[in-house]
């Protein structure tokens, strides 16, 4: 697979929908660790709310669907990650605004702008323990990945794999940022819901390149 369409994107959504709403006990579980066990909620209800926009989105241009999708987002999670999603989407569909159809290389630059979306945003930095810690080693990989003109699947295997690694770093550190920071050296060891989140974002549109 090579190129990405509309369809594709709305299934793409209705599938990260599926899998924040598989995954809500979960994530409710380890961010009641030392957050405030609502990040199953929020994940789901954004996600569920993007995916209905884009099931009623009649239009062919990809990147404003994603914004829209982003606005979705942020109205029924106003929550800290629900704003984050949502503005990463918002930066990432600008990214693709007029395009029909996308390969690796937009696709990248989807991500990139939705990884500059979550610092300029959230301004935790890299190294803070949170959802940056899996998503960025991801988008640098698609980095590398488009700039050999790989095919989506392989390219986001490796991006999982990095997002994988990420998400273990992240658990060997001290949280520096948001409500787990109050926790100090007892935060070492501990699984970061956010860093689970980017996982399973990379992780779903990986799943989805294999089947096609």
């Amino acid at each position: 697979m090579e190129k990405l369409l509309i369809s594709d994107f709305k299934e793409i959504l209705n599938k990260l929908k599926d899998v924040m709403v598989e995954n809500r006990d979960y994530l409710i579980e380890i961010d009641g660790i030392m957050g405030d066990s609502d990040l199953g909620l929020t994940m789901s209800a954004a996600f569920t709310a993007a995916s209905d926009l884009a099931e009623d989105y009649s239009d062919d241009d990809i990147g404003t669907m994603l914004s829209k999708a982003g606005m979705a987002m942020s109205k029924a999670a106003p929550s800290t990650m629900g704003t984050l999603m949502g503005t990463g989407f918002m930066r990432g569909g600008k990214a693709l605004k007029g395009k029909a159809e996308i390969n690796l290389k937009n696709l990248y630059s989807f991500w990139d702008a939705f990884m500059t979306g979550l610092l300029d945003r959230g301004k935790a930095k890299i190294g803070d323990k949170t959802i940056n810690d899996s998503l960025y080693p991801a988008v640098l990989v698609l980095k590398d990945e488009s700039d050999r003109n790989s095919e989506l699947y392989p390219a986001f295997q490796k991006a999982l794999k990095a997002a994988e690694e990420g998400v273990e770093k992240a658990t060997a550190m001290q949280a520096q940022f948001g409500k787990a920071a109050y926790y100090g050296e007892k935060s070492r060891g501990k699984v970061d819901p956010g860093s689970i989140v980017g996982k399973l974002l990379i992780e779903t549109f990986t799943d989805y390149f294999k089947t096609q």
